[in-house]
């Protein structure tokens, strides 16, 4: 195990009826807010109206930014910069999934900042404060909630890539399950698929002595499945939803990856892919995930035996490392199919004639991945084997 240091700074509020907790942690930071929010689902539930009438009620002065995109892109992020230094933004409350904190977290760090924001995704700079963030969200998969990763699309450079900050963690995030109920199967799916590949992220690394850390990873991974097999078929069941949602969370807040450093260039190669396609990141995750493991499989094979029979319970008797470690490959891939999740990039249309465009994004800063460092010629192949 490494030397670690853990720090994470954001309030946790969660369960059921716990937007009311707007009325005493906006105040905390200012009465000037900007509301980030998506493509008008909190209109549809609901949950836009009562988080105004909140707001109302302690007299905060509302501005917004709506139509986030799923994978959400420059120019929206440019715009909320805009409007936090014309209306004098004192607080940014993001209410959505993912893709709408990632881009709240991006505003935040660039009204703080005399450049394009961009500077920070494309590591010319580093961000040296930002407005406080408050989120409340409404889809679990990406973890964005308790940490300090967000994900922004340059769609004029066709390039999407994640970033991190200090300061990009939210003040507050307030999880109800119910505000989860309106999220359709498809992202649902993409959202489980998300989730547990945050935690094959961490998984897969090269550290010794983790067995507590390994334990944390396995567990979330059995609940995520057979919650999430549930949940796709029972979408407004509370305890499900419950689940599903804490494990988003504990998926990627830091708490299970103390003490070593995992592999993540599985997350970058598919961020190569929705750059060019725009197709659900869960998605692209689903077909990919499974074809990294194979790639890779010579790397360690105990260490993809030992997910076989913790997680899938795979009979390991008197099979190699190699073997049983690619029965778990196999099954994990069956799970996601069972799910409603692709397999092959041909589910999206996907051809091979972006391959090797794809591959130069994906290889931007060189070489990539901690488990097993990845090439170009690494990524065209992973590519190809999901074709």
């Amino acid at each position: 195990m490494r030397n670690f240091e853990f720090y994470n700074p954001t309030k946790l509020i969660f369960g059921k009826d716990t937007l009311e907790a707007l009325k005493t942690e906006v105040p905390k930071y200012g009465k000037k807010v900007l509301l980030v929010y998506g493509g008008g689902s909190i209109k549809r539930n609901g949950l836009y109206d009562r988080t105004l009438s909140l707001l109302s009620e302690i007299g905060a002065e509302v501005s917004e930014l709506a139509g986030v995109e799923p994978n959400p892109r420059l120019s929206t992020v440019h715009r909320g910069v805009e409007l936090c230094r014309e209306k004098g933004i004192e607080l940014i409350l993001a209410v959505g999934g993912g893709s709408v904190l990632d881009c709240a977290k991006a505003v935040a760090v660039g009204a703080k900042y005399e450049g394009d924001i961009w500077d920070f995704v494309d590591r010319k700079a580093a961000p040296q404060g930002a407005l406080p963030l408050g989120t409340v969200l409404t889809m679990a998969a990406t973890g964005s909630e308790m940490n300090n990763g967000s994900v922004i699309t340059n769609e004029k450079t066709q390039e999407k890539m994640g970033w991190g900050s200090v300061h990009a963690y939210p003040a507050f995030s307030i999880l109800d399950p119910v505000n989860t109920y309106s999220v359709p199967r498809d992202q649902t799916i993409y959202g489980v698929v998300d989730m547990m590949s945050h935690v094959l992220e961490h998984y897969f690394h090269q550290d010794a002595n983790t067995p507590v850390q390994d334990g944390f990873c396995e567990a979330l991974l059995r609940t995520m499945m057979e919650a999430g097999s549930k949940l796709v078929n029972d979408l407004e069941n509370y305890e499900l939803r419950e689940t599903i949602l804490y494990c988003g969370t504990m998926a990627l807040n830091g708490m299970v990856s103390m003490g070593f450093a995992g592999d993540w260039a599985t997350h970058n190669i598919e961020h190569a892919v929705s750059a060019v396609y725009d197709i659900p990141h869960g998605g692209g995750l689903a077909i990919l995930f499974p074809n990294w493991m194979k790639h890779n499989l010579d790397v360690n094979p105990a260490r993809f035996r030992q997910l076989a029979v913790n997680v899938f319970g795979v009979d390991a008797a008197g099979k190699t490392d190699r073997e049983a470690g690619l029965e778990g490959i196999e099954a994990l891939s069956r799970f996601w199919t069972s799910i409603g999740a692709p397999s092959r990039l041909a589910d999206y249309d996907i051809d091979d004639s972006q391959i090797g465009a794809m591959a130069d994004k994906a290889v931007k800063f060189g070489p990539f991945g901690n488990f097993s460092k990845l090439q170009r010629e690494d990524v065209i192949e992973i590519y190809k084997m999901s074709l």
